[in-house]
């Protein structure tokens, strides 16, 4: 038999001292450096045991065998603290050690007394190799509840990092929590004397809790930096996220979730999300469940907008969580809830701001439009108001006529014929005023007013063809049309505003020949990038230096009396705001002007 126990307490030795060798080629780190300390203090406790098998028959002094039996609890007396600080790593690897060094007064001062008890026998009144016969003293009680009270603190730090790392029932944490119970268990019940234990059989615990040790550390790396570092990196995201297993409990959650959401909604770790998010209607989650099953179905992440109390907006994705192990299959959900509530009221500003610079352009333009109309209709205005004026004085002239010997009929006659001419004028002065209000109310076309429908550059020369014939047959001018794409080229918009705006541009076309017969105009449709371009050229004189300055700004005309300006100036407006397109224009003194129609396709 105890060749079996020297057996036993050697190949405790060679595994414990194996284990500190390992933790020293894995990495340099203070989590490794305090296994280490551990494994060397396991070795420390297995050599005192062997010697004290191996003097235990020479030396019959029961004093000189607690001496060395002593040495052993140079490393149980420090166990404790060296796994309370791995545990404090493990948590937290920038926890400073340091701020626990009071931790080391009660394992010197259990040293101290364990080294010098035949002075005082408060550790034990008298010893025995076998544990059960052990008679013990009042500070062994105390030795005893600070040294299980420290380790159950730092494997209940231990498990619960551990689970929150990998899950309860991870191979690493079931490991983890074996290797926990396996010293703690059969020391306190022998310490307890509720169960006889020898001393030499004590080590085979701790080789239990380094074999399980060592499989989760350096075999699943339940310990290695990287879990940690990743654990640290999703702490400190903005972005919250929790794991949803199939049965719906949440299993993890990070800081941003913890700390932010997991208040304001009422929902935290372990609850069964589905059924909170099913019963509670206010969250309008429910949609979830579908997104789930689709992503789950597709392996996709998927994605949707969700507002909360309409004060807080996020943007929640779904992505299924795989099983790395076996079969493949959907073991979870990560759902993640990236907070857009500042992205939404920047968006509100800048489409407030938007709305504020498109009044103010719709102002400003209603402005000059209010501006140009009422300076082409102060003129014929005042002569009217002339005409008024000389009628009147040709009534009040005709009335003292009336019964005056001296006044002859051909006196009445041009009294009539001088209020002829001034009602011509006055009908004159209407009907210009008339071609403004037409011009204005064709041209200035409302976007509520407008129909966005489909329609084909076929279409569009056909209806501007019916339109413009008469002008064009009564001017004597010839309109030449050049398809140079596809005339089932579709377009979108109201054709009706852009037949008008061709319209406009060839009767300008048309003026430009000031009445001159036997002339062309040409009309040309064609595609450029990804733009479609019509244009109406003409080959009269060209237009003057200061009204190209001023064209598209203001409204302009080279008309005279007979023009408006408003064709021209509302067709640009109508194109910029109803086609998201532009105008330009090409003009060549003596040679004529061409006005491109750009529409983006």
């Amino acid at each position: 038999m105890d060749n079996y126990v020297f057996i036993l307490l050697f190949v405790t030795l060679i595994a414990t001292l194996t284990f500190a060798f390992f933790t020293r080629k894995k990495q340099k780190s203070t989590l490794y450096s305090l296994f280490r300390v551990l494994f060397l203090l396991l070795s420390l406790h297995v050599v005192a045991l062997i010697l004290l098998f191996y003097f235990k028959d020479i030396i019959l002094n029961m004093d000189t065998l607690m001496y060395i039996d002593a040495i052993s609890y140079i490393s149980t007396c420090n166990l404790p603290v060296i796994l309370f600080f791995i545990s404090s790593i493990y948590e937290n690897k920038e926890t400073n050690l340091k701020k626990y060094w009071y931790l080391f007064i009660i394992p010197i001062l259990s040293i101290i007394i364990i080294f010098t008890n035949p002075l005082h026998h408060l550790f034990c009144k008298s010893y025995a190799i076998n544990v059960a016969d052990v008679q013990l003293g009042p500070y062994f009680y105390v030795h005893m509840l600070y040294t299980y009270l420290l380790i159950l603190v730092a494997f209940i730090k231990l498990i619960k990092t551990s689970i929150s790392k990998a899950g309860f029932l991870s191979f690493g944490t079931i490991l983890i929590i074996l290797g926990a119970c396996a010293p703690i268990i059969p020391n306190l019940l022998a310490s307890l004397q509720l169960i006889s234990m020898d001393t030499y059989i004590t080590p085979i615990p701790y080789l239990i809790t380094a074999i399980c040790f060592y499989i989760s550390i350096f075999k699943l790396n339940s310990f290695d930096a990287v879990p940690i570092a990743l654990k640290n990196i999703v702490d400190i995201m903005t972005d919250a996220f929790i794991v949803v297993e199939k049965d719906g409990t949440i299993t993890h959650s990070n800081n941003a979730f913890n700390t932010n959401l997991s208040k304001m909604i009422g929902i935290k770790l372990n609850d069964n999300f589905y059924n909170i998010i099913n019963t509670n209607k206010k969250l309008k989650l429910s949609k979830l469940n579908n997104l789930i099953k689709k992503s789950e179905k597709n392996n996709t992440v998927e994605t949707f907008d969700w507002s909360f109390n309409s004060e807080k907006y996020f943007e929640i994705s779904t992505q299924p969580v795989i099983s790395t192990k076996g079969r493949k299959k959907v073991i979870g959900t990560l759902i993640i809830f990236k907070d857009t509530t500042q992205h939404m009221l920047d968006m509100q500003t800048i489409k407030n701001n938007q709305d504020m610079l498109l009044e103010r352009e719709r102002l400003a333009s209603l402005g000059q439009l209010i501006g140009g109309i009422a300076h082409n209709l102060k003129t014929p205005i005042m002569s009217i108001s002339g005409a008024a004026e000389g009628l009147t004085d040709l009534v009040k002239e005709y009335e003292a006529s009336v019964g005056d010997p001296e006044v002859t009929v051909q006196d009445h006659h041009d009294i009539a014929k001088d209020m002829k001419d001034w009602i011509e004028k006055i009908h004159s002065y209407t009907e210009y005023m008339s071609d403004i209000i037409t011009a204005v109310k064709g041209q200035a076309v409302t976007m509520s007013e407008e129909q966005a429908v489909s329609f084909t550059l076929d279409e569009l020369v056909k209806r501007v063809n019916i339109l413009m014939k008469y002008e064009l047959k009564n001017a004597l001018v010839e309109l030449n049309v050049s398809m140079q794409v596809n005339e089932q080229t579709v377009l979108k918009g109201n054709i009706n505003s852009l037949v008008q705006v061709i319209n406009n541009m060839i009767s300008n076309a048309i003026q430009a020949y000031d009445g001159k017969p036997d002339n062309k105009i040409d009309l040309i449709l064609k595609k450029e990038n990804n733009n479609i371009i019509i244009s109406v050229k003409d080959y009269g004189c060209g237009l003057p230096d200061e009204v190209q300055k001023k064209l598209f700004k203001e409204m302009i005309t080279t008309k005279g009396k007979n023009g408006t300006g408003l064709g021209l100036f509302m067709s640009y407006s109508t194109i910029r705001a109803h086609f998201n397109g532009n105008m330009t224009f090409e003009t060549e003194q003596g040679k004529g002007t061409t006005f491109n129609i750009i529409l983006p396709l």
